[in-house]
């Protein structure tokens, strides 16, 4: 009888000084130009110890050879040993973060559509957890998290039984995650009776493509934005530009206005607004839908209205495109500015992570300025709560309100 295979030594990185200052301030990456030092080659998902030039106890993260994000942070500081414990504690201490804004876990509420973990800032590098009803949708931003994956099922099927459990990944892990035998769209656990799977959100209804919908389905971040634009819409003529399903146009229509236009490109985004608003029957404000592309639109059209919502897509998905982005911004939003009857209100947003919340709101600002109207700044917002960002690169989300004469 053969001995058994001696047990691999703990995979142990050592970093740059540089990187160890990070680590230590809570930032939850290592990058692989940091790396200075490994005891040997890792697999994807492995638990790598980071040690400082002391040789002490740094830091432990997922290890993903893969990608230029060596190593996502998991715990920073004293030693510890994750053990299932662990696990579950770290997962319901983001669950608990969660329970005032939309009540206990797996309870039933207005909003039954929100975001469960948010990756990085959460504790849970690469890995996003939204719920739809009574399905969870689990986004997976790197190969670390395919070993894991049955450890999460378990720890979320224990909090949310009989919920069914949907796997969608980022485009760029989705051969690793084949040969891993997953794809995207996957149902990992339970029945999915529908897709799209109707969820409520402030007490609407919105339908949420699971299965092959943008992001998990749909855009939970903006929740905040559109209530806030419900209570500026009574009376108001209302253009939702890049409507996408129309979340701002519900809000609108709830709030009172007096009509609402939804403005997009794509006809299967469209089609999905009038869906949303035929789950609404309450809803009896007039609603028409423009297929367009928006900047042509806007600088074509001669239509005026009293709250113009500009909600793009992200104009810079790298850094090389930041000025190119920044100048679009500033255009979009004087081409929105340009719509607006006198009193009316302007809300621009910003996904684009490249793009800082300053550089955008002096774009908009700028737009205000050059447009030759007196404005004034109502408001500036960022993140949901349940979208919160804890470091630097995890912002993303930005908007302004301006009211112009």
């Amino acid at each position: 009888m053969s001995a058994p295979a001696p047990a691999r030594p703990r995979l142990r990185l050592r970093v740059t000084a540089a990187a160890e200052g990070y680590v230590r301030a809570g930032h939850p990456w290592v990058y692989e130009s940091s790396v200075r030092e490994q005891n040997r080659k890792g697999e994807a998902g492995e638990l790598a110890v980071i040690y400082d030039r002391r040789d002490r106890f740094l830091a432990i993260g997922l290890y993903d050879p893969h990608s230029p994000l060596r190593v996502r942070v998991l715990h920073a500081g004293p030693p510890l040993t994750l053990d299932d414990a662990w696990w579950a504690a770290h997962l319901d201490a983001a669950l608990l973060r969660r329970e005032p804004l939309f009540g206990p876990v797996g309870g039933e509420g207005d909003t039954d559509g929100h975001r469960l973990l948010n990756g990085e800032s959460d504790g849970f590098g690469g890995l996003v957890v939204d719920r739809y009803a009574g399905v969870l949708v689990l986004k997976v931003y790197t190969a670390a998290w395919f070993p894991h994956l049955e450890r999460m099922l378990g720890l979320l099927s224990e909090r949310f039984p009989d919920f069914a459990m949907v796997l969608r990944l980022s485009r760029n892990i989705q051969t690793l995650a084949a040969a891993a035998g997953l794809a995207d769209g996957q149902v990992l656990a339970g029945d999915l009776p529908q897709n799209p799977v109707v969820f409520h959100e402030s007490g609407l209804a919105f339908e949420a493509d699971v299965l092959r919908g943008q992001k998990t389905g749909f855009f939970l971040d903006q929740r905040e934005n559109r209530r806030r634009v419900e209570g500026l819409s009574k009376g108001r003529r209302v253009l939702n530009a890049f409507s996408f399903s129309g979340g701002f146009s519900l809000y609108a229509a709830r709030g009172g206005a007096a009509g609402v236009v939804s403005l997009d490109l794509s006809p299967h985004a469209l089609a999905g607004a009038e869906r949303n608003f035929a789950l609404n029957p309450a809803l009896t404000t007039p609603h028409e839908t423009v297929q367009a592309d928006v900047f042509d639109w806007l600088s074509q059209t001669r239509r005026s209205f009293d709250l113009v919502v500009l909600d793009p897509p992200s104009l810079a998905r790298r850094e090389t495109e930041r000025a190119g982005a920044i100048r679009a911004y500033g255009r979009l939003a004087a081409d929105g500015i340009a719509r607006l009857a006198p009193g009316g209100i302007l809300l621009s947003a910003s996904c684009s992570a490249h793009v800082s919340a300053e550089e955008f709101w002096n774009a908009v600002r700028g737009a205000a300025t050059a447009s030759g109207r007196k404005w004034k700044e109502l408001a500036t917002t960022r993140h949901a709560p349940d979208h919160h960002a804890s470091f630097a690169e995890a912002e993303y989300l930005k908007a302004i309100y301006l009211e112009l004469d």
